[in-house]
């Protein structure tokens, strides 16, 4: 089982879609996965050297450079145990530097240490001014990475569990596999537990500017990057420099909330590609949810032995392609095959979605997330209140709407660490103006999110520019307004009319 709020930024979901691989992992070789005790000066000086390749993905070019820094294991013991976060950095091409652009590209779990290599052709303008520098947060990747349970059993839960149960005997198997997966991390993490927070990583960012020798915090965030940048904001107001927050979580959302928008989010994005193929939405959307039906009553085959497409896995394979425009005709496909028997599609997207590599071993972005998101999320829906909104999901989409209401049950059932709040502050009265940017047919994050987290960040703070595009972010997404109104906000400091709409 996994969530839709994934980092999927930009090209990386169409290259899933291709190579069906999982994603990097590791940075740089040493001590990024140890923790030692001792102090996490401010001070601490990077000792940037060549990063090293891993078993998921070769070292990246000499003009990347990897460190670690350690910061407190817990905040509130600033000068006892550390855990070493792993960073990632490319200099500046110019001379006229401003200093260091921190990205997160989302998840919560994506690793930026991979990510920021294959990224940086899409800012290549940025970097004449700016380091471009990226990090695993706590919890991911060469950051003391979390993982709950190993391949074989994630291939079993795949094929037993249904994320939108039927019957009392598949509720009991959809909550006892969710309980099941918090004990996995609970024995993982440890002590890491309960120190994975996004407030957490937001202190480890303020380090982080400290070390890289910047007075104020220059910073892209992406999907849930977004969330972590404004808690940033609220705990810093007075280091923030110049922010762009791209595909914007709602702050004001709590976990039912944040279902229910992306439940509207996915069918705007189903509804536009249907348009795209001449089918009526409403029609398109009842022919998928019989399809899905009919899955879930008997699983198709595929060309792969010992695997069959699931409702689950089905539901999965749509769900990637409608990250990215350039994916649709992929979907297209898929579906024609599954319409005529044949799951073997479907389930490639499945697996890219899930970073199921082709020799079944699965990426750890799932893991993270949810160690991340359970600590910060405190509500804790039951089954039966999950069970009573149903139908109000199911309004929303025929196709979404089951399966991400059951997942407000499912996600975080007995966990074994309490969440932290409903919703996360992110007001930052007195910090300098934060661009926020949403596209009108964002599935994961929808658009009515930049302007809520604008409000969020108060008066004077919050300007948001709107885009009215398709996929899941919208800088380097094909629309030159956009692009040129971020590079002038980042490269000059010039912010747009709080308002502005890029058609």
């Amino acid at each position: 089982m996994a969530r839709f709020v994934r980092w999927a930024a930009l090209g990386a979901a169409a290259a899933l879609l291709v190579s069906g691989c999982d994603s990097a992992g590791d940075g740089r070789s040493g001590d990024g996965g140890e923790r030692s005790s001792g102090s996490s000066s401010a001070s601490q000086k990077l000792d940037w050297g060549r990063c090293e390749a891993t078993a998921d993905a070769p070292a990246p070019g000499s003009e990347w450079q990897c460190a670690t820094l350690r910061a407190p294991l817990d905040w509130s013991k600033p000068d006892g145990e550390t855990i070493g976060i792993a960073l990632i950095r490319a200099k500046a091409t110019g001379d006229d530097r401003i200093g260091s652009l921190l990205f997160n590209f989302g998840g919560p779990g994506g690793s930026g240490v991979s990510m920021m290599p294959s990224y940086a052709s899409a800012v290549s303008s940025l970097r004449e001014r700016y380091d471009l520098v990226s990090f695993d947060p706590r919890g991911v990747a060469a950051s003391e990475g979390v993982r709950c349970r190993d391949d074989q059993e994630i291939q079993a839960a795949e094929a037993k569990v249904d994320a939108t149960p039927d019957t009392p005997a598949e509720e009991k198997t959809y909550l006892k596999d969710a309980a099941d997966f918090g004990r996995g991390c609970r024995q993982a993490a440890g002590k890491l537990l309960k120190h994975v927070s996004t407030t957490d990583t937001a202190r480890d960012m303020d380090l982080m500017r400290q070390a890289l020798g910047d007075d104020k915090l220059h910073y892209f965030g992406i999907s849930y990057g977004t969330e972590l940048g404004g808690v940033y904001a609220h705990l810093f107001p007075k280091n923030v420099g110049r922010m762009v927050l791209d595909a914007v979580v709602d702050p004001s959302a709590d976990t039912i909330g944040h279902a229910k928008n992306q439940t509207l989010g996915f069918q705007r994005a189903l509804d536009d590609y249907l348009k795209s193929t001449g089918r009526d939405p409403e029609q398109g959307t009842r022919e998928i949810a019989d399809l899905l039906k009919r899955i879930d009553a008997e699983p198709l085959p595929t060309s792969t032995p010992g695997r069959e497409l699931t409702q689950t896995l089905a539901l999965t394979g749509i769900v990637l392609p409608l990250y990215g425009k350039d994916s649709w005709p992929t979907l297209t496909s898929a579906l024609k095959a599954a319409e005529e028997g044949d799951g073997s599609e479907l389930l490639a997207l499945a697996d890219g979605y899930n970073e199921r590599d082709t020799s079944g071993r699965y990426g750890t972005t799932t893991h993270s997330q949810r160690v991340i998101s359970c600590l910060d999320d405190r509500q804790r829906p039951t089954a039966e209140q999950t069970k009573a909104l149903l139908p109000e999901f199911e309004k929303i989409s025929p196709v979404f709407g089951a399966f991400l209401g059951w997942d407000t049950a499912g996600w975080c059932h007995d966990w074994p660490v309490p969440g932290l709040h409903d919703t996360p502050d992110v007001s930052a009265p007195g910090a300098a103006p934060i661009l926020t940017v949403g596209n009108t047919g964002d599935p994961a994050t929808p658009v009515e999110g930049a302007r809520r987290m604008a409000d969020e960040l108060g008066k004077g703070v919050g300007v948001v520019l709107t885009w009215n595009g398709d996929g899941h972010g919208a800088y380097g997404s094909g629309s030159s307004c956009v692009d040129s109104t971020v590079n002038a906000y980042l490269l000059d400091g010039t912010v747009p009319k709080d308002g502005k709409v890029c058609d």
